[in-house]
C-alpha cells in the first residue's frame, strides 16, 4: 500500500470518528474510524521509512581537469 492508500486511510477513519453519527447495529464506528486511523498512520510511518532506506545519495563527482599539454598545430 502506497502513501496514498494510507492517507485515504486516515481521511476514512477520521471522517467514521468525528463526522457521522450513524448508529450501526452490531459495530461500533467511532472504534473501526480510529482503528482506520491508527492503521494509516502506521503505514505511513512504515513507507516513510523505507523510502527513506531507498534513497540512495550520490557524492558530488570532482570536475576532471585535463592537464595534457595543449600544443597549437604545427
Amino acid at each position: 500500500m502506497g502513501l496514498g492508500g494510507c492517507l485515504a486511510l486516515i481521511a476514512v477513519g477520521a471522517i467514521l470518528t468525528f463526522a457521522t453519527d450513524w448508529e450501526v447495529q452490531g459495530a461500533n464506528l467511532d472504534l473501526i474510524g480510529v482503528i482506520l486511523m491508527a492503521v494509516g498512520l502506521i503505514g505511513t510511518v512504515t513507507f516513510a521509512s523505507i523510502a527513506r532506506r531507498r534513497r540512495v545519495i550520490v557524492p558530488p563527482s570532482t570536475p576532471v581537469v585535463d592537464q595534457r599539454e595543449t600544443r597549437p598545430y604545427e
